[in-house]
């Protein structure tokens, strides 16, 4: 996607050294705009865990490249398989949400089965790593085609006036490493020329939505306009909302969706007022080991400082400023569970279904085994 006139990916190798991964650092967006160079699985279980990388495609990407920087330094090992194991369970517990993660760390332990030697371990690792990347880029511009004839049948509906779209937290092309999910009908949309409008969630308490989401869309030149996230429901009672598309880091092959909390309540708003409510997402944010989400789907606890602090920008630059009484209590649900029952529909690189077993499954038989 743009940055400025600039083409990026969210995840890459360095072209002057393959050796270190170069990421967009994306804490201090949209008032700085950072690039970090990852050397090692320790650099890398950081910038999943800090949050310096975020979002389901992307984590899996990030987990991708991770196996590869532990692959580069496993020739000091008596073991360089153990190692790699030991790497796996270092990224698996940095985010324990999203399922992209533990579906990439899979992927690349199945080559390493094959290849013994360091040479082999490090090239089967490296070409994963960036087929991983490669797959999560193609499968979101296939979301985007796939959501694209929602919008243009409410345009149409509307005779050509503008579609508003809300959505909520930043499912965009940097929660990804091309395109995004949520983001990919939208940017498809603008692209051919339909009108559309983006309501876009503050999201707290990190507020992606607000940061993020509304960046990378002033880049695309899609209009938008930043609302709290309270708002949501009010705007759908008026009738300004005629769609709501949002993410998923974890959904259950039964139709539940783990997304950034707070999605639970703009399904039960859009369930209230007949707004379509759809999730987008690559087959990879598929569990195809969980019936119940919102039971058995582990919902990440972060730090309650992320609640009481909030970060911006002032005159003296980037600055944390306290919220709440500083002794208050805190806690920060990450994310929260939406049943199936609230979803219209799915958004997949594959087409759109419904959020049920059977449907699912017609678009992902593989997921049967």
């Amino acid at each position: 996607m743009r940055v400025g006139k600039h083409h990026f990916r969210t995840i890459w190798l360095d072209e002057l050294d393959p050796r270190i991964v170069q990421i967009i650092d994306q804490r201090n967006l949209p008032h700085e705009f950072n690039i970090e160079d990852l050397r090692t699985v320790d650099d890398m279980v950081t910038a999943i865990k800090d949050m310096h990388v975020r979002g389901a495609g992307l984590i899996g990407a990030a987990a991708g490249y991770g196996m590869y920087l532990a692959a580069l330094h496993s020739g000091s090992f008596k073991s360089p398989y153990n190692h790699l194991l030991d790497a796996a369970d270092l990224l698996t517990a940095s985010r324990p949400t999203a399922v992209n993660l533990s579906w990439a760390i899979n992927r690349q332990l199945k080559t390493l089965t094959h290849h013994h030697s360091y040479e082999q371990i490090v090239q089967s690792t490296k070409t994963m790593a960036q087929t991983i990347a490669d797959e999560d880029a193609r499968a979101c511009f296939q979301i985007g085609q796939h959501g694209l004839p929602l919008i243009r049948d409410l345009s149409l509906l509307k005779t050509g006036a503008v579609v508003n779209i809300l959505t909520h937290c930043n499912a965009g092309w940097l929660a990804f490493v091309d395109h995004g999910s949520a983001t990919a009908p939208i940017y498809a949309a603008h692209d051919a020329h339909i009108k559309i409008h983006v309501w876009v969630d503050e999201t707290r308490p990190r507020n992606q939505g607000a940061r993020l989401t509304a960046w990378e869309l002033e880049q695309h030149g899609v209009p938008y306009t930043v609302i709290t996230d309270n708002a949501g429901g009010h705007l759908m009672q008026n009738g300004l909302v005629d769609l709501v598309i949002v993410g998923t880091d974890r959904t259950t092959y039964t139709g539940d969706v783990a997304n950034k909390t707070g999605t639970y309540l703009k399904a039960l708003a859009a369930h209230d007022n007949q707004v379509p409510f759809y999730v987008a997402l690559p087959g990879s944010s598929f569990d195809w080991e969980t019936a119940d989400g919102v039971n058995d789907i582990p919902i990440e606890q972060r730090a309650g400082e992320e609640v009481k602090f909030i970060q911006g920008l002032s005159h003296q630059g980037l600055t944390s400023v306290l919220l709440t009484p500083s002794e208050s209590p805190a806690i920060n649900y990450a994310f929260d569970v939406t049943p199936a029952r609230l979803v219209t529909g799915l958004i997949t690189e594959r087409g759109l279904c419904h959020a049920d077993e059977e449907s699912i499954l017609a678009l992902f038989p593989e997921g049967r085994a």
